[in-house]
């Protein structure tokens, strides 16, 4: 009696079977399933749900009239300006340049490969407070650059370059 053929022409009993498996494979007990979720939430509520609602509170502790004019203020308007600003203009460079790194990483062979892909693995290493208490120190007004930059009326750090 000849078999069904399935797919590339093996026999639909090699698929029968691993289906089955896959199956099998999915479907984990109720109580795991419900660990799982309750883990994923727990880490939800913990890394986002939580700060967002200390966040809100600080900001709306003396009501939404104070906090309305601390960011109307026009040094809060003025650093909002330039973070939008900055990331106008970051965001598009990143996109590029970041594609542009990718293909190349995955298609050629090239000395410096390795070089360029631990510039790119470095942010992932090093924290972004860190890195920007680094920059304040070098070239804030009390930092290590900051009387030469001064002295050659040079800005950096808050000020768009």
């Amino acid at each position: 009696m000849p078999q069904d053929e399935g797919v590339f022409g093996r026999p639909t009993a090699v698929y029968g079977d691993a289906r089955a498996r896959m199956r099998h494979a999915t479907s984990e007990a109720a109580w795991a399933r419900i660990l799982i979720a309750g883990t994923a939430l727990l880490f939800l509520g913990v890394f986002l749900i939580i700060p967002l609602v200390a966040v809100f509170t600080e900001a709306l502790r003396q009501g939404v009239r104070v906090y309305i004019a601390a960011i109307t203020n026009a040094e809060a308007r003025s650093a909002i300006r330039l973070t939008l600003l900055t990331a106008s203009i970051a965001v598009p460079l990143n996109v590029v340049f970041g594609l542009a790194a990718s293909w190349a990483i995955t298609r050629f062979e090239f000395r410096g490969k390795n070089l360029l892909t631990t510039l790119i693995d470095l942010p992932f290493a090093v924290s972004p407070v860190i890195s920007g208490m680094i920059f304040v120190l070098l070239f804030g007004a009390q930092g290590l650059l900051g009387d030469w930059l001064a002295a050659h009326d040079l800005r950096c750090i808050f000020s768009v370059p």
